[in-house]
Formats: C-alpha cells, sequence, structure tokens
C-alpha cells in the first residue's frame, strides 16, 4: 500500500516513514506524487486544517493521502497561537517570538502550555482516519537547547526540567505531539488494512 504524505518537511517524512514501514506502507511525500500546490489552511481547529491538506492531494492524486497541523497551545493566551502558531511568527522570527510569549507569561503567571497534532488521512472510497496527538508542559523561563526548531526552546515538556530543543532527537520523537498522533493512526491504519484483508477473503468464499 501506498500513501502520500501532504507534506515537503524532509524531517517529518522521515519520521512518518519510519513509524509506517513495519506496516508494509510506503510513505512519498505530495512534491513526489506530483502535488506541487500548497492548500490554504482556513480551517478552525488542528483537524479541520489537516483534512484540508489531505483532501486536496488526494482529489489531485486519486490516492489515500495523510495530513498533519500542529501548534503550541499556551495557557495565559487563551489558547494562542494555536492553529495560527507558524504565522503568528510573521517577519519576526522565532526567537522574538518566543520572547514575546515568555513575556506575556512571566505577567500572566500561567506558565501552562501544550503541543498538539493532528493527523488526518482520506482514501478515495470516502473512509477517513482522524487522529490527536497532545504532549503537556509548560512556558520556559529562558530560551535554551539548540536542538529543536520553531517555540521548542522555550517549551518544557511535562517531567522534565529542560525544554524540547535540549532533548535529543530519541528523547523527542518519544514524547513528541506529532509521533504520538501518528503512531495512534499506524494502529488504526493496521486495523482499516486487517479488516479489509477479511473482507476481500470472505467475498473470495
Amino acid at each position: 500500500m501506498r500513501i502520500i504524505f501532504a507534506t515537503n518537511n524532509s524531517d517529518k517524512l522521515r519520521e512518518v516513514r519510519e513509524i509506517l514501514s513495519p506496516l508494509g506502507i510506503e510513505v512519498i511525500s505530495q512534491r513526489e506524487a506530483g502535488c506541487r500546490f500548497e492548500a490554504e489552511e482556513t480551517g478552525s481547529t488542528f483537524t479541520e486544517n489537516a483534512r484540508i491538506k489531505a483532501r486536496a492531494a488526494m482529489e489531485a492524486t486519486g490516492e489515500a493521502c495523510v495530513a498533519d497541523d500542529s501548534g503550541l497551545e499556551v495557557n495565559a493566551m487563551g489558547g494562542g497561537p494555536g492553529i495560527y502558531s507558524s504565522r503568528y511568527c510573521g517577519d519576526e522570527g522565532y526567537e522574538k517570538t518566543c520572547a514575546k510569549i515568555m513575556d506575556i507569561v512571566n505577567r500572566n503567571g500561567d506558565r501552562g502550555a501544550r503541543f498538539k497534532c493532528a493527523v488526518v488521512c482520506v482514501f478515495p472510497d470516502g473512509g477517513e482516519i482522524s487522529c490527536e496527538g497532545v504532549i503537556e508542559g509548560s512556558i520556559g523561563h529562558v530560551f535554551e537547547g539548540e536542538h529543536g526548531f520553531g517555540y521548542d526552546p522555550i517549551f518544557v515538556p511535562e517531567g522534565f526540567t529542560r525544554s524540547m530543543a535540549c532533548l535529543t532527537d530519541e528523547e523527542k520523537n518519544k514524547i513528541s505531539h506529532r509521533g504520538r498522533a501518528f503512531r495512534q493512526f499506524a494502529e488504526r491504519l493496521s486495523e482499516r488494512m486487517e479488516k479489509e484483508k477479511k473482507e476481500r477473503g470472505n467475498a473470495d468464499k
């Protein structure tokens, strides 16, 4: 079975290939599938945005397509930047944006935050698998670490004293919101494949 991942991010692609390869599934990027467009994320939730991207790629290719959408939710910002996480930084860059968030949190006092990732896979037969991964944590007092990107340097995962950007790739992959969402997706996909296999077997009897 082949699934198109509606992304051109090589790091995401590698991680998802590692998770799905034990199922015998080939994962290719949307560019490799011939999709040269970027679907406009007009949804109001991570799941809606993931569905928009997956459906656009599926309609363009006629193949099963999976997409994800993720971001940081900060209690002191009423759950923001949320679905606007990547756009919130604008032209300032993440370091200045992280400093802005730490300032808001310092003044508010509530350091609670979480990373969320929604994964949606749509199939040509109209079927869909939807999953979500969450990692709770807090906004740190300093910008630290060199291994992460985006908001990783200010996010301290629950149970840790270091930011996400201080963790090794192995540590991060075990607890990451994206890893959790895609491992759940792998389980659901395996169940779907097993059901289809049984249905084909019954049809051949």
